[in-house]
């Protein structure tokens, strides 16, 4: 059948993995530094000379690409009410593997274009209304683009009944533009995948060209979509063979969670979130990273009470068996890995603080994700209320990213097991009778990009995470 090559451009790393399309058995892996600041496709020759050494086939190999370099896909999002289709253009933002760089509600002016274009986004994404409500602040916002000159593309996925003059409009302002279904058609429904497929087409023909991260257009042609909506798709097909998945990403900047469960209909009155839960979400923490966010992580930690915890569990073979280090010394740790990104422990006790970052990070990470329930009080008496997205029954929690996968299995067991840590008696949703297993060859992302050309080598490979091997 041949074989199919995936490539993931990041912007520390360009990771390739080999496939056999027929059965999805992965024939081999190779990783290389990724060049940004000379040519991401220096990164890809590396990996495809090591590939070559492995199987000379990845000559005549079919390829597919991804991309998070140059910072990956930054999105703003413009909408009506900050709790409605504000919220929803930034759960969209985030499920189609962007950044939300910028939040504005309530409609565009001078000043907030002046600002969003501080931000630099790649795609703005305009919102208003519920179909045949108010269209006025879309339209509005729509007309305050062109009459400003925004030349960077946006999706339009408002009000339905407003897309022949929203598309007049930016057309009339020579913006770039793709129209889209709307976000939030009526209240409580929250429908992204129309959204999502126009950000995934802007992605394409207008930001990977245009942040020149290589001179080569073959670059270009390669890539497919931005890798976190990528490896999104690719925790989809994992949740078809497992059933409910949680994806823990831990990076040098940001911690990611994906998550894509079966939703129980009875809940829905428990929840507070304005904007209706989606069976497939994706966060982004910005401020949760083991090099150039670790200082915030140790904030994070500080602030949730998780430190303590931390450190008393050295008895009982905690961080890496050096002791559970100190707030304090955890701290100055942090700030040498901010000052250098690229720093690798050389010593069990520089482990022991990558395993208390990570441990914060992936904790604090899922507990934002899922949110919480609370007993409250009111007039009506005794109420549970809950915020956020329920993952206490999810079967699989997987755990990926660098402090996961260059470390025993005992350490990444450790980090993963301590997120259901004190969780019921808090209240907090997490995961925490699941499975876990650590993505160790980083096929994720190769799942995704399969799964959209060869969908039974997709669920070929996606068997190997959570696998005895």
């Amino acid at each position: 059948m041949g074989l199919v090559v995936a490539v993931d451009f990041g912007s520390t790393f360009t990771k390739a993995i080999v496939v056999d399309a027929g059965s999805g058995d992965l024939v081999g892996r190779a990783e290389h530094r990724t060049t940004v600041g000379t040519d991401v496709l220096d990164g890809w020759f590396a990996c495809r000379e090591q590939l070559l050494g492995l199987d000379r086939g990845v000559e005549r190999a079919e390829l597919l690409a991804c991309s998070s370099a140059g910072g990956g896909l930054r999105i703003a999002v413009v909408g009506n009410e900050e709790l409605v289709t504000a919220e929803a253009g930034r759960r969209v933002a985030l499920s189609s593997g962007g950044r939300v760089v910028a939040v504005v509600s309530g409609g565009l002016t001078a000043t907030s274009v002046k600002a969003l274009r501080a931000e630099k986004p790649d795609v703005v994404l305009l919102l208003g209304g519920t179909d045949g409500g108010n269209s006025a602040v879309l339209t509005g916002a729509a007309g305050v683009l062109a009459k400003y000159k925004w030349r960077k593309p946006v999706v339009a996925a408002g009000n339905i009944e407003a897309r022949d003059e929203v598309a007049g409009l930016l057309a009339g302002g020579g913006v770039p533009a793709v129209l889209a279904g709307n976000v939030v058609p009526e209240i409580g429904v929250f429908a992204p995948d129309s959204a999502r497929a126009a950000i995934r087409e802007m992605f394409l023909a207008h930001v990977i060209g245009g942040k020149n991260l290589s001179k080569d257009p073959a670059f270009a042609r390669m890539v497919r979509a931005a890798t976190p909506d990528v490896v999104l798709r690719g925790v989809e097909v994992l949740a078809g063979l497992h059933g409910d998945v949680a994806v823990v990403d831990i990076g040098g900047a940001t911690t990611d969670v994906h998550s894509v469960i079966e939703l129980d209909p009875e809940d829905a009155n428990l929840g507070r979130e304005v904007v209706a839960t989606h069976p497939v979400t994706r966060t982004v923490e910005g401020d949760l990273g083991m090099r150039w966010s670790a200082v915030p992580v140790v904030e994070a930690g500080v602030e949730a009470g998780l430190l303590e915890g931390l450190a008393a569990s050295k008895d009982a073979g905690g961080p890496a068996g050096a002791g559970g280090p100190a707030d304090e010394s955890l701290a100055e740790a942090a700030r040498r890995r901010r000052a250098d990104p690229s720093y690798l422990p050389d010593t069990p006790a520089e482990a022991a603080y990558d395993e208390v970052l990570a441990t914060v990070a992936a904790t604090v990470a899922l507990r934002r994700h899922a949110g919480r329930q609370r007993v409250v009080f009111g007039p009506g008496g005794r109420v549970i209320e809950r915020s956020g997205k329920d993952l206490r029954e999810v079967d699989l929690l997987v755990g990926s990213g660098g402090v996961l996968r260059h470390n025993g299995l005992e350490v990444a067991e450790r980090i993963l097991g301590a997120v259901g840590a004190g969780a019921r008696e808090e209240g907090w949703l997490v995961p925490t009778t699941a499975r876990t297993c650590v993505d160790k060859d980083y096929v994720l992302a190769g799942v995704g990009l399969l799964a959209e050309v060869d969908p039974v080598a997709a669920e070929g490979l996606a068997r190997r995470v959570g696998a005895e091997v």
